[in-house]
């Protein structure tokens, strides 16, 4: 499909396809409806039709001078019936024909829904994919950055001692072993500012693959958005008016319902380490996921640009575009409605 030009693209074939299901559904459901209209209206007439005759009959005996004006009359009111029973009917097939069409819509409109809800998980699962590889990725370097640090940090601390450079920090490390059990001895008369390496420290933040619950996102949040001054203002302390908590696609929509296109805002992301930017266009709403599992903050499968922070991705989609089809601006923050606002759990 789509290989040569007579070929119809694959989005026409599955839009004939579903048109034609509607319709033979629609036409067998109108053919069951007529049965029915047709039944009603034949026993209708019928039973009139017998009323009509008895009345002529019991004329017949009044009179045979009448029989003749009697078969008139029966032949007149037989064709008057037919005449009314054939507008009837054409009055019943244009309603079951109305019927036919508005049911194939429907059902059109069924399936087509059905169809893009499929296509929708689809894409939300290949983009989670895309999202843990990359924050696989991102941990790795991570690691390894950490991993060079301590090896520097080691090289330059033994430089040091060995030129004589930092004697507090050679007494410091004389009750130390070799398999790595600091016995940490100092002058009381000269207390060192690295006391603080005895107090044990706070585990480390483990991230899960994914989130899985509230909790998990508002203490990810914590734990890596806030040093990296995410959803503030850029060189303040104030919370950027487009910034919003964990709040749901469908509650997004109905914050930018009366705005006008261009407007926004950011949303926590339950689906990913990351955000959703919530669109208002014309027709619609667009919602594109901004993953922020790595060091640096950039869409995902609209936008390769990688931001150092979530304001600099925004600012810059102020004066560029996110997608050349859809020639997205962001031109309005949509602020809170809420009162305390619905982000106030990642800050408390």
């Amino acid at each position: 499909m789509g290989d040569s030009p007579g070929d119809k693209p694959y989005e026409q074939i599955s839009e004939e396809l579903i048109a034609e299901r509607a319709r033979q559904q629609a036409q067998k459901e109108a053919e069951e409806l007529w049965k029915q209209k047709e039944a009603e209206i034949t026993k209708k007439f019928r039973d009139a039709m017998a009323k009509e005759k008895a009345k002529i009959v019991a004329e017949k005996w009044k009179t045979e001078t009448e029989d003749r004006k009697a078969k008139l009359m029966e032949e007149k009111i037989q064709e008057e019936l037919k005449k009314r029973e054939e507008e009837e009917r054409q009055r019943g097939e244009e309603q079951i024909r109305q019927q036919e069409e508005l049911r194939a819509k429907e059902l059109y409109l069924s399936l087509k829904q059905a169809q893009q809800h499929n296509q929708h998980n689809e894409h939300e699962e290949q983009e989670w994919k895309e999202q843990l590889r990359r924050s696989k990725a991102a941990d790795e370097e991570r690691s390894h950055k950490a991993r060079r640090a301590r090896d520097e940090y080691r090289r330059q601390s033994l430089r040091a001692i060995q030129k004589g450079k930092v004697a507090g920090l050679s007494n410091l490390f004389k009750g130390t072993s070799l398999n790595n059990e600091p016995v940490i001895k100092l002058n009381s008369n000269n207390p060192s500012p690295l006391m603080t390496l005895t107090t044990p420290a706070r585990k480390a933040w483990e991230r899960p693959s994914r989130p899985i619950s509230r909790e998990i996102l508002i203490h990810w949040f914590k734990e890596e958005q806030l040093p990296r001054r995410a959803g503030f203002e850029m060189n303040t302390c104030a919370v950027a008016p487009w910034f919003h908590g964990i709040i749901s696609r469908q509650e997004a929509e109905e914050l930018l319902m009366n705005k006008s296109e261009g407007a926004f805002l950011v949303r926590v992301s339950e689906k990913i380490w990351g955000y959703a930017l919530s669109y208002r266009q014309q027709s619609g709403f667009k919602h594109f996921l901004v993953d922020a599992s790595g060091d640096f903050y950039s869409f995902l499968g609209v936008d390769p640009n990688r931001h150092a922070t979530l304001t600099d991705l925004i600012d810059f989609h102020k004066e560029e575009i996110i997608t050349s089809s859809g020639g997205e601006l962001l031109l309005e923050p949509c602020g809170q409605r809420k009162n305390p606002p619905d982000y106030s759990s990642l800050f408390e």
